[in-house]
């Protein structure tokens, strides 16, 4: 392996060690894997905790703070975090107006955080929860009852984070998040597989000349394997697949996802592709965010997500964010 790392067995604690020098507004404890905003709790605020298996940066520690997440807990490489990290999570975060859970639809997760919840709520902290399940490539996986959880956790983390930052209540938070979920569709394409650090080699057999469509972000192979396909064609795909499962009739917030490994030179390419499609179909754009935000380590490839917006959704995407990973406004 050709691997920037020093073993398997310590990359994400090394990668937390690195994340606390590199920001010292977050609070990170490395050995119990909890990445909290410096600031928390605030007084009178909801606060959101998200998390998931690592690989996937900077999803989810790096959206931590101000317009965002209050703290995150990362698991291992594509492993989901435990419960006893999310409810120490919940317990730093929490000011008394509750904490809502914003979980990706992958089996471990859902399980880990539902039984997070209840033990924070046996310790007086109130939960709501919102369930992320945007991708229309497949309706169960190897990972999970239903939709695949992908690039619209984003979405959800910085228009929910900007709802609590407002000071709006608990149960707004979570209708705004559980809103933009079901206003989101995803659709990914690996150009290459990921290796895992464990593994040490790729995670499916991908030939050269091939691609995968409808990809997850765990390393999982897609719905259907072609001919290497243009960026162009690519788009139509991709794009087409998320407008024939939601037509939006409203103006769109676009994400054009790298999924680790592919530059942002050809990822800028892409999106002019993807706007390409979207303006033949009639689709208008209200903003666009175009980088690696939600990746599957160092596959080269792209997700496509579109999030159906009005104009509080917009209000709260545009208002100001501060994190490792996404910031403006600040």
């Amino acid at each position: 392996m050709r691997m920037l790392i020093n073993v398997p067995e310590t990359v994400v604690a090394d990668a937390l060690r690195g994340l606390a020098a590199a920001h010292p507004e977050l609070t990170v404890d490395v050995e119990n894997r909890v990445i909290v905003r410096r600031d928390a709790p605030v007084a009178g605020k909801v606060a959101l905790v998200s998390g998931g298996g690592s690989g996937h940066e900077p999803l989810h520690g790096g959206f931590v703070g101000p317009g965002m997440l209050s703290a995150a807990c990362p698991g291992e490489v594509f492993t989901s975090p435990v419960p006893d990290q999310m409810v120490r999570a919940a317990a730093a975060v929490d000011s008394g107006a509750g904490v809502l859970f914003i979980v990706k639809n992958y089996t471990g997760d859902v399980l880990n955080f539902d039984m997070a919840a209840e033990l924070a709520e046996d310790e007086g902290i109130q939960v709501a929860k919102v369930l992320v399940d945007d991708d229309v490539a497949v309706t169960d996986s190897l990972y999970t009852a239903g939709r695949r959880g992908t690039g619209a956790t984003l979405f959800v983390e910085k228009i929910a984070g900007a709802a609590a930052d407002e000071g709006m209540p608990l149960e707004r938070v979570e209708a705004i998040a559980r809103q933009v979920n079901e206003n989101s569709r995803s659709f990914g394409v690996a150009l290459s597989a990921c290796t895992t650090y464990a593994k040490g080699s790729p995670t499916f057999d991908l030939p050269s000349g091939e691609l995968e469509l409808g990809i997850g972000i765990h390393g999982e192979p897609g719905r259907e394997r072609r001919a290497m396909m243009t960026s162009g064609e690519i788009a139509d795909f991709a794009v087409n697949a998320v407008l024939e499962d939601r037509l939006p009739r409203n103006p769109v917030l676009v994400l054009v996802n790298g999924m680790g490994a592919t530059p942002l030179l050809e990822l800028y390419g892409f999106n002019a592709e993807v706007q390409r499609v979207l303006g033949d179909r009639g689709v208008a754009v209200a903003r666009t965010l175009v980088g690696n935000y939600v990746t599957s380590l160092d596959m080269a490839g792209a997700s496509v997500t579109l999030c159906e917006i009005d104009e509080e959704l917009l209000r709260l995407w545009d208002a100001p964010v501060r994190t490792a990973g996404l910031r403006w406004g600040m």
